[in-house]
């Protein structure tokens, strides 16, 4: 079992910086692919990024490469998401999640990869 819980969500306006955080517990976290992903209000969830178990490989969807990073501190048992450039249409809900398996050498974008999910945390930018 893998618990996640995120934090760092909050109100900015565009073109701040805002970071993530999303912490694990009751499992071995350096074991799983990591991800983000987000829901706008009445679209679907959507991938952001990804990183592998080792933290050697990362994945981006287009919309936000070269803005946002993510990161993965195994000694802390937490994934990061640092967004820069905000935009308002980055506003959405912001969900970590932990790949259904361990040490998977495929980096999946797809939600259905994802057995565990955090609560989610709010980002919301301003124009």
């Amino acid at each position: 079992q893998v618990l996640l819980a995120e934090s760092g969500g909050g109100l900015v306006q565009a073109g701040d910086s805002l970071s993530l955080s999303c912490r694990a517990s009751g499992t071995t976290f350096l074991s799983y692919n990591m991800a983000w992903f987000r829901q706008a209000p009445g679209k679907e969830r959507t991938f952001v990024a990804a990183i592998s178990w080792s933290g050697g490989r990362t994945y981006y969807t287009d919309d936000v490469k070269g803005r946002f990073t993510i990161s993965k501190d195994n000694a802390k048992s937490t994934v990061y998401l640092q967004m820069n450039s905000l935009r308002p249409e980055d506003t959405a809900v912001y969900y970590c999640a932990a790949n259904g398996r361990q040490y998977n050498i495929m980096v999946d974008t797809a939600t259905s990869k994802y057995a565990y999910w955090g609560q989610g945390t709010q980002v919301t930018v301003s124009s």
